[in-house]
């Protein structure tokens, strides 16, 4: 696909159409990356993109230790303190 190089201030840009920034799933930012003399444009996403989805897969409570809480005991939890 051509596009022209067009004037944007003092620099330069492109046109993207609107069916490639869709087929590319390309939102409102991208990472421009040089690869072997080539523009590479990759989608930038939501950091926590999924999380609610993979928090339903896998709720609290479900069987898994938790990182921070009671759940992960040891010996020195379970021997009374002494002070």
């Amino acid at each position: 696909m051509k596009l022209d190089i067009i004037k944007v201030g003092n620099s330069k840009g492109i046109r993207i159409p609107k069916a490639v920034l869709e087929a590319c799933d390309i939102g409102d930012a991208v990472d421009l990356q040089i690869q072997d003399d080539k523009l590479v444009l990759i989608p930038l996403k939501d950091p926590r993109a999924g999380w609610e989805e993979a928090f339903k897969a896998d709720p609290p409570n479900s069987g898994h230790q938790e990182v921070f809480g009671e759940s992960i005991a040891n010996e020195f939890d379970k021997n009374e303190w002494e002070w």
